[in-house]
């Protein structure tokens, strides 16, 4: 594990009691590795596909998150071969469904926390 850097598994587990902490909705989809792990967040607001958000290693040796996949309210189907893509690609990923009162609010705070 890097350094400054919080296990994947500790990391999704704080991601789903902050959303069980609003009222919010939180489920995992796949289980990864719980060490090094990627982690991948379908953000829904109200069921309604809002985005998606990727933890990544940026150049400064940080992680960040940010976007990654298919733009709001795209097609159910679109976001299923979406992640059924990354997984094949990382089996070890880790896929987090919220479904949240405020998603943009949410994908904000996380975008630019760092």
């Amino acid at each position: 594990m890097t350094a400054g850097r919080l296990s994947s598994g500790v990391e999704a587990a704080g991601l789903i009691r902050r959303a069980e902490v609003a009222g919010d909705f939180a489920a995992v989809l796949h289980k990864g590795d719980p060490d090094r792990g990627a982690l991948l967040i379908v953000v829904r607001g109200r069921g309604r596909y809002v985005a998606c958000l990727e933890r990544s290693l940026v150049a400064d040796g940080r992680y960040r998150w940010g976007t990654a996949g298919p733009g709001e309210s795209a097609p159910d189907d679109e976001l299923a071969e979406f992640l059924a893509k990354r997984l094949r690609f990382d089996p070890d990923l880790w896929l987090i469904e919220l479904d949240i009162a405020e998603p943009e609010r949410f994908i904000a705070e996380t975008t630019s926390a760092g």
